[in-house]
């Protein structure tokens, strides 16, 4: 028997998804023990995508500590990109381009699954197609980015490099090239997990909150969960979908804690047309990164540092959202603005910008997912089917990417 989750605080300040409407989803207390096909821990984007797939043909208790969606969920920027953190180029590099091809082809496919579900299931999230520019900055420059944009068009997806001179005309832009993308997306995070969850609930699902798992045992046939309710959860499977709060024994290989940050301007304010339908982050570090939301604001994030407790920090969240206010004001010099919300967050990233999908070593009918890094809403739809193909008792094609 061993510890189930690491407590984190997973985000610092007043996130604006946190007073988005529609968040609603009905929680229940543990009262009793409860018995299950599968065991859900964690309430948030990742869990919720979880729970509406596997809800469809098994029972489904989804368990939290918290009250749904105010874990790592509220702390996103939801930029719902398929480029992964680290460019197809060097990734290849590190994997081989066989695998990374499969990586980048297999994000692209989740992105668009994400949109067919937001539509199938009627899920008012503000879910909406972008473009997605990628800034060549001081990791990768104009040369690598036009390799990069080469080594996309050859596996079939729709990147093209842009020069300084049509980056400036087009958007009026100074950097030295770019990549422009199409096939991404933007919403509000909260509201698609509360529309997930509570699709999850129409097919039997329920949701505990709060109780915290305090200790889970695996034997041939399930997992046992005590909880501080007093009440054990059984169940055939359990899925660990805690954001970046690890399961003890469980750590990401290579992966490590990082804090973000955060703001977003108040609403309809003035921005070029151009950046309503695009993601814009740069290839630095830190890099910025931002794109306007349904309601005319600007959501911006960036100066990620590898220090795990830093987002704890008030006097730092007001530092980090100046600095980043004051680049995004270099590169957007004509468009004024006033921050209305400023937030910060941790996330877990591996070394390869891949996610750890898989078993939990030692402890049979358990699987953990973890180590999303900047794609945790695209990489959630990932695990999802993973995680649900492994259950059902058929092998994903792609699941070898994701574990270790």
């Amino acid at each position: 028997m061993s510890g189930a989750t690491q407590k984190r605080d997973l985000r610092t300040g007043r996130s604006v998804w946190a007073d988005s409407h529609g968040l609603g989803v009905p929680v229940r207390p543990l009262t009793e023990a409860v018995s299950v096909d599968v065991a859900i821990i964690g309430a948030g984007i990742s869990g919720a995508f979880m729970a509406r797939e596997l809800s469809r043909d098994h029972s489904v208790v989804v368990l939290d500590r918290r009250p749904p969606l105010m874990g790592s969920t509220v702390a996103s920027t939801a930029l719902l990109q398929w480029e992964i953190d680290l460019p197809l180029t060097a990734l290849a590099e590190q994997i081989g381009m066989p695998a990374a091809r499969r990586a980048y082809l297999r994000s692209r496919a989740a992105v668009d699954a994400l949109k067919q579900i937001v539509d199938e299931e009627g899920i008012r999230c503000g879910l909406a197609d972008k473009s997605s520019l990628y800034l060549a900055g001081d990791e990768y420059g104009r040369r690598a980015l036009e390799a990069e944009a080469e080594a996309r068009a050859e596996i079939g997806l729709d990147s093209t490099f842009l020069g300084p001179a049509d980056l400036r005309e087009r958007f009026g832009l100074d950097r030295t090239g770019a990549i422009l993308s199409t096939g991404s997306a933007s919403a509000d995070p909260a509201q698609l997990a509360a529309g997930l969850l509570r699709r999850a609930q129409a097919d039997g699902a329920l949701v505990y909150s709060p109780v915290e798992v305090l200790q889970a045992a695996s034997d041939p046939d399930g997992v046992t969960l005590l909880t501080d309710a007093g009440h054990a959860v059984r169940a055939r499977h359990v899925v660990f979908c805690c954001g970046y709060e690890f399961p003890d024994g469980v750590p990401t290989p290579g992966a490590k804690v990082i804090s973000t940050w955060a703001l977003a301007t108040k609403e309809r304010t003035p921005c070029p047309a151009w950046l309503r339908d695009m993601l814009v982050w740069e290839a630095s570090d830190p890099y910025l990164y931002f794109r306007m939301a349904s309601d005319g604001r600007l959501i911006v994030g960036g100066e990620d540092e590898d220090a795990t407790g830093a987002h704890e920090d008030p006097a730092r969240l007001k530092r980090k959202c100046e600095t980043i206010r004051d680049k995004l004001k270099v590169l957007l010099p004509d468009v004024e603005f006033e921050i209305d919300y400023s937030w910060a967050g941790a996330f877990g990233e591996s070394v390869t910008g891949l996610p750890s999908i898989g078993p939990v070593p030692d402890m049979a009918h358990a699987w953990a997912v973890m180590g999303f890094g900047g794609n945790g809403i695209t990489y959630s739809v990932i695990a999802s089917q993973v995680v649900s193909a492994a259950i059902r008792g058929r092998a994903d094609p792609d699941a070898d990417l994701y574990q270790a």
